[in-house]
């Protein structure tokens, strides 16, 4: 089987911390060179710098908010005169906990905008080298709520599933040029995340952060919360030419928890 990746370069959004990071360390370790994308550069630089490298394997970082897609569209460009960007991982963080009939227009409007719009963005920048190379990967790290809205989470439970569409439109239109496009959802999975949704809802209910994780761990059949490093390995093998045939996917990382077939 033939999970090489030596040769290629990868774009990883919000990769300073959590899955991102999670995913470049694999991609990375596959032969990959990455350049991660996110916001703080202290973290970035720290996280580049622990970054495996191969042979002819070279990482860097670059710095953008996802609030400024005008600058990000510079930043990108600069990086694709260096050369093509295979393999693209659209991922940034959810919005904020919430029931949908209390959501603000503005709050539906932003995370529109930092999710739908921005991958977006992204692939209009990334897919025509793609196209050029004959290769291309586009993963999508979402949310099982794809699959079955999660309760108090609404507005990201809307625009999670506007992603999903997004993305199967999308790759049924790439196919043809060697491009894939799939989308991971992560179940609970131990990131910066899941701890402050963690926090509201045991807040909500008047019981301790721990009480709570250990009622989310008790509700997942493989009976714990999974780690970034269990999504990057899934999210790096769709990016392999093994996985050249999987493509308009949306792949659950849960445990098994979501109660759909």
């Amino acid at each position: 089987m033939n999970i090489s990746l030596e040769g290629k370069h990868a774009l990883i959004g919000g990769s300073s911390k959590g899955i991102g990071l999670a995913v470049a360390r694999e991609l990375a370790a596959l032969g990959a060179s990455c350049t991660l994308l996110a916001r703080n550069q202290d973290a970035l630089a720290k996280a580049v710098a622990e970054l495996p490298v191969t042979a002819g394997g070279k990482h860097q970082y670059l710095v953008a908010d996802y609030d400024q897609p005008e600058k990000v569209s510079q930043t990108v460009t600069r990086l694709l005169d260096g050369g093509p960007v295979h393999i693209l991982i659209n991922n940034t963080g959810g919005p904020k906990p919430g029931k949908i009939i209390d959501a603000l227009t503005d709050e539906f409007e932003a995370a529109y905008r930092q999710h739908v719009l921005m991958n977006q963005l992204m692939c209009q920048l990334v897919v025509p080298a793609m196209k050029t190379e004959k290769f291309g990967r586009i993963v999508n790290i979402i949310s099982t709520s794809v699959k079955v809205p999660l309760p108090n989470l609404g507005v990201s439970n809307t625009v999670r599933a506007a992603v999903a569409g997004w993305a199967k439109t999308l790759s049924n239109e790439l196919a043809a040029f060697g491009i894939t496009v799939n989308n991971v959802l992560p179940g609970f999975i131990s990131t910066e995340r899941l701890d402050a949704l963690t926090a509201v809802n045991a807040a909500a209910k008047g019981i301790s952060v721990g009480e709570e994780m250990g009622k989310m761990a008790d509700s997942v059949p493989a009976g714990r919360i999974g780690t970034a490093e269990e999504i990057a390995a899934v999210a790096a093998f769709l990016c392999t030419p093994a996985a050249a045939y999987v493509t308009g996917e949306s792949i659950r990382v849960d445990g098994g928890r979501t109660g759909s077939i």
